[in-house]
This record gives structure tokens, sequence and C-alpha cells, in this order.
């Protein structure tokens, strides 16, 4: 009976813990005052503020430009990266994977330092295409982990039945690894721009005075106060998140729908 209490407990804090935060900044994205228990004034028509601050609608809009394209990149390479691994022979595979491994657990301040001294040694001015290669960089590996960790479950025995009868390599990345790592490759691609979209450390040292994301931009507002407008975008983007969360899972389905439906014809 002790133990179960004890056990209710902690699910109970651990979830107040974590959601707790997120209503607070629902209640506080309705109203003008800060930090505050009630919800004076509280009206839809503050969300129109935030359309007229042209610098954070900029940042937002920047965000989500590198964000798509790192995420779409690290997901393609990681894809190739992984098939590299699972199909080829060759020497310095383990050796590959393990740097791969290191750039993930490495500190995001040392990744920073690292790309912002490779940029001036070879004089790439900081700004879009310097915040986009990094964003890329630091993004692969979780993209190869991921895939890879699914491609290598794939049986063996389809792929060489697939050569045996004649198949070419484009031929079997098409109609057999591609289709069974499906949501691999979605869980991938979402991971990837999650992390390329929250990203503050790296970001932070590799972009330019001329190019704002909104993670940047979000740091230093909040540096002087937590002001609404802040508090309003970031619960326009927990249900941005969250549509594309379900989103993606109607997606598969469909997919899957449709695998189901070739391989019963």
């Amino acid at each position: 009976m002790i133990i179960r209490l004890l056990r209710n407990f902690f699910v109970i804090f651990v979830y107040s813990y974590l959601y707790i935060p997120i209503i607070i900044l629902i209640i506080n994205s309705y109203n003008f005052s800060q930090f505050k228990n009630c919800t004076k004034d509280a009206d839809l028509s503050k969300y129109k503020m935030l359309w007229q601050n042209d610098s954070l609608i900029q940042s937002t809009f920047n965000s989500m430009t590198i964000s798509l394209l790192s995420a779409s990149v690290t997901t393609a390479i990681g894809l190739l990266i992984s098939i590299s691994l699972l199909r080829y022979r060759f020497k310095g595979k383990l050796f590959i994977y393990c740097m791969l491994f290191t750039i993930a657990v490495s500190p995001d301040i040392v990744i920073a330092i690292s790309f912002l001294l490779l940029f001036k040694f070879f004089r790439i001015s900081l700004g879009f295409f310097s915040l986009l290669l990094s964003h890329i960089t630091f993004c692969l590996p979780f993209s190869v982990i991921i895939t890879y960790s699914k491609i290598k479950k794939i049986d063996v025995c389809l792929l060489e039945a697939a050569e045996d009868l004649g198949a070419s390599e484009f031929i079997i990345l098409r109609n057999i690894i591609i289709p069974l790592s499906i949501p691999t490759i979605i869980s991938s691609w979402f991971l990837t721009f999650i992390i390329s979209i929250d990203d503050v450390t790296i970001s932070s040292f590799v972009t330019g005075p001329r190019y704002e994301i909104l993670p940047l931009k979000i740091y230093s507002m909040v540096k002087v106060g937590i002001s609404s407008e802040i508090n309003e975008l970031s619960f326009l983007l927990l249900i941005f998140f969250i549509s594309c969360f379900f989103l993606v899972r109607t997606m598969w389905k469909m997919i899957k729908k449709l695998i189901i439906q070739e391989n019963v014809e």
C-alpha cells in the first residue's frame, strides 16, 4: 500500500513538474500582466499585436527556413550514410560511426567554437550559409544513429533475394529499404527539425548580426523581462508542434494503409 502511494505520488510529481509550466505559459499568453494568477482582460485580441512585431516575425521565418532545410538535407544524407554502413564493406566503417557518435555527445559550446574557428579560417562570412551548414553538421549524427538502428534490422535475405532476381541498387533502395524505413525517416526528420529550431548555443556563435533566428531573438528579449509577445509566441509554437505531431501520425497511418494495400494487390 505504501509503495503504491509513493509510486503514484512520484508519477504525479513528475507530470506536474513537466506540465504545470506549460499551463502557466498558456494562462500568461492571454494576460498582459506577468506571472499573475488571474486572467484579467484575457482575450484573443492580444495575439493581433504579435503580427505587428516585424523583427519577431522575421526571426520566426528565418528559424523555420533553417530548420526545414537542415532537417531535409540531414535526413537525406543520414539515410545515404546509413545505407552505406549497411550495404558496403570498407575500412574505417567503425571509425566513421564512432566519430558521428562523438559529435552527438560533445558539448554544444565545444562544437560552436569549432565551427566559429572553421568559418574564420576559411573566411566564410557568418550568416545564413554558416548557420545552415552548422545545423546540418550537428544534426547529422542524430539522423544517422536513428536511421541506421532501424535499417540494420532489415532482413538481409530480402536484399539478397532482390539481388539474385537482378534488382539494381536503386530498385532495392526504392522498393525495399525506403518503404521499410519510412517511420524511421519521418522520425529522423522531425527530431532533427526540433533540434535545429531549438538550438541556441551553437547558433549564437555561427550566425551573423544580419540574420537573426527565433531562439536568439527570444533569448535577447528575455534578458529585459518576459513580455506578452514571448508568452503568445511560445503558446503558438506549442500548438504548432503538437499539430505537427498529430499530422505526422496521421500521415504515417495513411502511408501504412497504402503499403498494406499494395502488398495485398
